[in-house]
């Protein structure tokens, strides 16, 4: 029996390396060596955790998760029946398109891990072929850039508008891409660490906010000028509020900021509940938009990887090696040691 090294949930606060059986694959499957893959920060909730809750008729005890849904590999075997796909080919992965549950958030199998089974295996569905151009921990990025790019696909952002983008982690600054991609006009970025807004200039924001210092509403009159909300207050003249921060100081500066007539999307998870100024967002008739994951843009985002992958590539502060792994969850564990820690494979 061929085995491989895998990185799972152990107590809360570590991760364990273990040494599972390695998948073959079916007549509809593939298996790909894993080349690259991203920590994510829906793996620190399970690692802080120490897994996740088990079914109810289970007990609902924690249970080990297979972690790693930010893959990037090599095919080394297609069943028969495959199409499309051969040996040698270089793929991006879709996480929720695994029959056996979502790869690396509960699933049988995680993307942190020597091999990975692709079940049913179809192009532009389970997977997608990228170029030997585009180097295997850019292209990593996949999946994270797909959750930013549906966030911009959900706020409708125009042209002609101006944004402004909580938080410059890995999603904010993939959010600024895509907004200067898609020709909006002016995108801030706020944030509260400065080499975090500085990356968002690198990146192409138009200005950058540090919300530790600056008064945001202020500072965001002098950018984009100023509009009312609905009993005539003055307010900054800004069409779109993204929060990809998760703090609830972002709900309640947007609220306090908002013209009439404003939107806000919500792509971060949110850290902790709080209490939601609902006559605030009447009075601006502030429409709230909730951004989840990616229905339709998971693949759509791989030929702009390609294309603009040195832009990309910005977004990744660490690459670490696999046999290094627990000094990579412990770099994305600890706030502000790390942006976007990619964990890399030999060949």
């Amino acid at each position: 029996m061929a085995t491989m090294k895998s990185v799972q949930t152990g107590a809360a606060g570590r991760i364990e390396v273990v040494g599972v059986e390695r998948p073959e694959p079916g007549p509809k499957d593939v298996l790909v060596k894993i080349r690259a893959c991203g920590i994510c920060g829906t793996d620190l909730t399970f690692v802080h955790m120490g897994g996740m809750p088990a079914r109810a008729h289970l007990g609902g005890e924690l249970v080990p998760v297979a972690l790693g849904h930010e893959p990037a590999g090599e095919i080394v075997e297609a069943g028969a029946e495959v199409t499309g796909l051969k040996a040698g080919d270089r793929v991006v992965v879709n996480p929720q398109d695994a029959p056996t549950g979502i790869i690396g958030c509960g699933g049988r199998h995680g993307g942190m891990s020597e091999y990975l089974l692709i079940e049913n295996a179809v192009v532009g569905r389970s997977v997608a072929v990228f170029p030997d151009s585009v180097p295997f921990d850019l292209a990593s990025l996949n999946e994270p850039m797909a959750v930013a790019l549906h966030c911009v696909n959900r706020s409708e952002a125009r042209p002609s508008e101006k944004v402004v983008v909580f938080g410059a982690g890995p999603i904010g600054l993939g959010a600024t891409i895509w907004l200067k991609l898609r020709g909006v006009r002016h995108v801030v970025v706020v944030d509260v660490l400065p080499d975090r807004l500085e990356k968002a200039l690198a990146v192409g924001a138009d200005a950058v906010i540090d919300s530790r210092t600056q008064d945001v509403a202020a500072r965001l009159t002098e950018l984009h000028g100023q509009s009312t909300n609905a009993l005539g207050q003055p307010r900054p003249a800004t069409d779109v509020y993204i929060d990809a921060a998760g703090a609830a100081a972002v709900f309640n500066t947007v609220v306090g900021a908002a013209r009439w007539g404003a939107r806000l999307v919500m792509v971060a998870v949110q850290k902790k509940g709080s209490e939601i100024d609902l006559g605030g967002m009447l009075r601006r008739e502030l429409t709230l938009i909730a951004s989840q994951g990616y229905p339709t843009e998971i693949f759509e985002v791989t030929p702009q990887l390609v294309e603009h992958h040195e832009r990309f590539a910005q977004l990744i502060s660490h690459r670490v090696p696999f046999a290094e792994a627990d000094r990579a969850f412990g770099l994305a564990l600890t706030p502000g040691a790390a942006e976007k820690v990619v964990v890399t494979f030999d060949a």
